[in-house]
């Protein structure tokens, strides 16, 4: 089973009614798990506001617009979440003073957590690990930019939220 250190960074000050570090360890444990992911991993998280998300998202992806959630995987895996190859590929990838594979980054918009989980009508808590999950996920080499992925991923979030009873009623 997959230990999980989380570097955060909150820069938001938005607040919630839940602890972000251990629901974003729980959901990010959770898919590990369900992706068979033989490391301890370390994820870097930040949790930020519209304009900070904007200039990331346009810095990086040419996309100059606020969003949900960005990750940045440290991983490019052939196929998703085939962590064989991981040692050997690239073993610049584990921390060597912890031994941990560095998964990668998510930057969550703390503001729009908020606003999505009133437009969806659940809890701010299911809206954070959504996209905990969903950003996971692309760490280990989802996408959704087909039909079948999306259904894959979609899936898959489904099953991790549920795992952790943390469905659109909570």
């Amino acid at each position: 089973m997959s230990k999980v250190t989380l570097i955060t960074d909150v820069a938001s000050r938005e607040k919630f009614d839940f602890s972000i570090r251990v629901t974003a360890r729980r959901v990010i444990r959770e898919v590990l798990l369900l992706e068979k992911c033989p490391y301890d991993v370390e994820v870097s998280l930040s949790v930020v506001g519209d304009e900070q998300i904007r200039e990331l998202n346009r810095d990086f992806r040419g996309i100059d617009r606020v969003t949900d959630v960005l990750s940045f995987p440290g991983i490019t895996f052939d196929t998703p979440s085939d962590f064989s190859a991981v040692e050997e590929d690239a073993p610049d990838l584990f921390d060597p003073e912890t031994g941990r594979l560095v998964l990668g980054d998510i930057v969550i918009n703390a503001g729009r957590v908020k606003s999505q989980a009133a437009e969806y009508g659940h809890s701010e808590l299911r809206e954070f690990a959504f996209l905990i999950a969903h950003s996971t996920l692309h760490l280990c080499g989802y996408d959704h930019m087909t039909e079948e992925e999306a259904k894959d991923m979609e899936s898959r979030q489904t099953r991790v939220l549920n795992q952790l009873g943390i469905t659109r009623e909570v």
